[in-house]
């Protein structure tokens, strides 16, 4: 839900901002879900799935990028939830999650916690067509994980390698990357101070009006003396991952799909704000498609465009 006072804005703006209004005050509020399911990842870590939605319809699974959460996505699964069962889930260490020991946050543990995530939602809730809707570290986690719990995959943004020339131009991002998670701020005065930060970083230079502040509700915590607020996922353990994301995507074999996948990338004619975004309008395996005028946050850009392309994608796979 989002409650907003439009005005509007010159035409010439129109083309920038992507939309004929633009909301003077917006605010995004996740509602509760329709009920919740805790899954055991291993003796001390629980992460909680979240059913919103139509039961009734084709059951949509997602998560979210490296240091992110779920609820920011919720301008473009909201979308999505008068037609399709949506469940969203927080990876290990992020947004709703307690933090746990840094030394089993890695790839090859979050692809585990993947596939116990799809398991209990089939224990829970019943066997159905399901989509594997995933963006950035979860999709990437899905694309190494082999699973064929999914009938589709809509896959935003994966960090994909491209081999030979562009390899070395992804692992010397994914390290600048790294290094200045490390060097980020680990303590605020408050959300609103944030997201003020947030307005002046690129890569959420784009996002649809009220985005940032949700993002600083969904992404940080009252440290535990109460003064101000700190990062629910550490800056430690967000660029932990960016290095295991150089050392994992190079690995990725698309012609291993064993269900139908749509990969929806950001713009590969923008300066790219976080790895480099590749063209796959070559791989045979893929049907492949871009969002103009978007970076990697594409969803949380352009939400109402995304979910059409994810609707439109669906509908010749014949789930609606």
């Amino acid at each position: 839900m989002m409650t907003s006072k439009n005005v509007p804005i010159e035409d010439t703006d129109r083309q920038e901002a992507g939309q004929l209004f633009a909301p003077e005050e917006a605010i995004w509020e996740v509602p509760a879900p329709l009920s919740t399911c805790d899954v055991d990842l291993d003796e001390n870590t629980v992460t909680t799935v979240r059913r919103h939605g139509n039961p009734a319809g084709p059951r949509l699974v997602l998560s979210h990028g490296n240091g992110l959460a779920i609820d920011p996505y919720y301008p473009f699964w909201s979308m999505l939830t008068n037609d399709f069962d949506v469940m969203v889930f927080d990876i290990r260490n992020h947004g709703r999650n307690k933090v746990g020991a840094q030394q089993d946050h890695n790839i090859p543990t979050l692809i585990s916690d993947h596939d116990l995530v799809l398991d209990a939602i089939v224990r829970e809730y019943g066997e159905k067509p399901t989509v594997g809707v995933f963006h950035s570290l979860s999709a990437l986690i899905t694309l190494l994980s082999f699973s064929d719990a999914f009938s589709a995959l809509v896959l935003f943004d994966p960090p994909l390698c491209k081999p030979n020339a562009s390899e070395l131009e992804f692992i010397q991002s994914a390290e600048r990357m790294a290094a200045m998670i490390r060097n980020r701020a680990v303590r605020f005065k408050s959300e609103k101070q944030f997201a003020e930060l947030l307005a002046i970083f690129p890569g959420f230079a784009r996002v649809v009006p009220g985005v940032r502040e949700l993002m600083a509700r969904s992404t940080l915590r009252r440290v535990a003396d109460g003064e101000g607020y700190e990062l629910r996922c550490p800056r430690e353990y967000e660029a932990q991952i960016a290095e295991y994301v150089r050392s994992f995507s190079p690995l990725l074999d698309l012609s291993t799909l064993t269900c139908p996948t749509k990969v929806i990338g950001a713009d590969p004619t923008l300066p790219f704000t976080y790895l480099p975004t590749f063209d796959l309008s070559h791989v045979s395996e893929v049907d492949y498609d871009f969002v103009p005028d978007a970076t990697h946050l594409l969803q949380l850009e352009e939400p109402e465009q995304c979910a059409e392309m994810l609707r439109g994608y669906l509908a010749t796979q014949a789930i609606q």
